[in-house]
């Protein structure tokens, strides 16, 4: 029987191990994917900002530069969240990718904030005929990096749903917040060149807008992911519902859920027929444990809690 349990267990280790092979492999292609495109944009738009005078451009370049920052750090909290559960970490490491989110998030306001100051300092103190109509570069950069970042945004997008990452998930979000500045310095630098230069560091502070609304939801995410917050009425009723439909449960006293960084734990009471012994009250608790666990991917541990059903309930 031990030799069967254990030939029974082998499939579901290979299985475990290739899909950690495939995990790191979506993480590396990923990352190297953001670092590498951003890079080149931060390049080429702060080229494109200095030469074409346009400091908008110039404020959408410092975006890009924090989006390969932003991007380590998903990659590293990731990797983190990753690690097997061990003697001072008994629950995993999930909470980790929280952690990241909150560097994420502070990251991305700070860049705000200062791209934001900057803009505002132009508006209202600059000498607009002063400021130098954007080239031609300026605007051809904003085009690129609309078309640029929005792929990039729907790339990160995916393999963050495929590894259910909340802090791949807000760097995706924040190659779409780039792409939305880049309209915003669009917008700025055409305005600029039809007449009215006030337009370019306007859209600086519209770039700023963009990252501080993304930085907030982000640094929002994460608390509510490390505060132990509910999974929801929603998510609570799917599995009362599949533990209600299971042999030998007579009926589902109570559900608690809560999230732990991108996994969820649940516990829960169930009533069984009193009349049965320990081991069969065990086995049909084991039975709802196993079911969860199987059936509900964001579920990491299940709590399962007996209680004797009379006859006259």
């Amino acid at each position: 029987m031990q030799t069967a349990a254990v030939m029974q267990r082998l499939p579901d280790n290979r299985n475990k191990i290739g899909d950690q092979m495939k995990e790191k492999t979506m993480i590396q292609r990923i990352t190297w994917v953001s670092v590498l495109g951003n890079v080149i944009l931060t390049v080429f738009k702060l080229f494109a900002g200095v030469s074409g005078g346009s400091g908008a451009m110039i404020s959408d370049a410092v975006h890009s530069l924090s989006d390969v920052i932003t991007t380590l750090v998903a990659n590293l909290g990731v990797k983190l969240s990753k690690q097997p559960a061990d003697k001072e970490h008994p629950y995993g490491h999930e909470r980790m990718e929280c952690v990241a989110s909150l560097i994420l998030g502070a990251l991305l306001l700070v860049t705000g904030i200062g791209i934001g100051r900057v803009g505002l300092g132009h508006i209202l103190f600059g000498h607009y005929e002063r400021i130098a109509v954007p080239g031609d570069i300026a605007m051809i950069a904003a085009i690129a990096s609309i078309a640029v970042k929005e792929g990039m945004y729907w790339y990160t997008r995916y393999y963050a749903g495929e590894l259910n990452s909340p802090v791949f998930m807000a760097d995706a979000w924040h190659h779409r917040s780039d792409a939305l500045s880049s309209i915003g310095s669009l917008i700025g630098i055409t305005g600029a060149k039809l007449g009215f230069p006030v337009m370019d560091p306007a859209a600086s502070v519209i770039i700023c807008l963009f990252i501080l609304k993304v930085s907030l939801d982000i640094l929002k995410d994460a608390v509510r992911n490390m505060t132990d917050t509910s999974c929801g009425s929603d998510f609570e009723k799917r599995i009362r519902d599949f533990v209600a439909a299971q042999q030998g449960v007579d009926r589902v006293d109570l559900i608690h859920s809560r999230m732990f960084g991108n996994k969820a734990y649940v516990d829960i009471e169930i009533s069984v027929d009193g009349d049965k012994t320990m081991r069969e009250a065990h086995a049909v608790a084991e039975q709802v444990h196993l079911g969860i666990e199987q059936n509900f991917a964001s579920v990491k541990h299940v709590m399962v809690h007996v209680n004797p059903m009379d006859e006259r309930e």
